[in-house]
Order: structure tokens, then C-alpha cells, then sequence
């Protein structure tokens, strides 16, 4: 079984993801504050790939349940998953892995032919 810390926060081959394992550089209280605040700026003038740069790069919980509930608006589940997994944010998060189950169980239930 796949360790799933592992497979959330794993670079992706598309570009614009950010390696979430940690920054290269630590980041200070007043560094970190600036780049929440730019976050916060970009998201709310609808930059919300380079809002979750950000947020993912801070570690900033509050930010990534926003671009989680965008996500999750547009249908985009997977990625609404990925960003409550890292807020870390377990009752939205299970939330969906429930939904996904049900998807699942639904699939293994229906009889073939159908």
C-alpha cells in the first residue's frame, strides 16, 4: 500500500507544481507574513495557480482550504483532495474520500452489461 503523504505531495510532471517536501530556504516570520499576504492578493484577484504556490510554499492551512473549496467548485475533486490532505484539513478531506468510496462501491456494484 502506497504511503499517501507520499503520493499527494509527490512533484507532479506538469509545470506550475511546486515541491512541497520543504523549501530550500527557511523562511523567517516576516518573509513568511509577506508571501501569505501576496497569496492572499493573487487569490483574491482570481491568481489562484500562483496563490497555491505560495500557500503550499508557506504551509499557509488557511490558504490551501480556500484553493481547495475553489477547486472542489470547479469539479476538480482531485486536486480540492490534494490541497485539504496538505492544509491539513481531515474533515474536508475525508469528506471526499467518502464521496470517492461511494463512486467506487458504485462502479464494483454495478452488474455488467449496464
Amino acid at each position: 500500500m502506497p504511503d499517501t503523504d507520499k503520493v499527494f505531495r509527490k512533484e507532479l510532471a506538469s509545470p506550475g507544481f511546486v515541491k512541497t517536501s520543504a523549501p530550500a530556504v527557511e523562511l523567517d516570520r516576516a518573509q513568511r507574513s509577506a508571501l501569505i499576504r501576496k497569496g492572499n492578493e493573487l487569490f483574491n484577484h482570481g491568481a489562484v495557480d500562483q496563490a497555491k504556490r505560495i500557500f503550499i510554499t508557506t504551509k499557509y492551512s488557511d490558504g490551501l482550504i480556500r484553493v481547495g473549496d475553489y477547486h472542489l467548485k470547479r469539479n476538480e475533486h482531485l486536486e480540492a483532495f490534494r490541497m485539504y490532505w496538505l492544509a491539513p484539513d481531515r474533515r474536508k478531506s475525508d469528506a471526499l474520500i467518502e464521496r470517492m468510496a461511494a463512486v467506487v462501491r458504485g462502479w464494483i456494484e454495478e452488474p455488467e452489461g449496464e
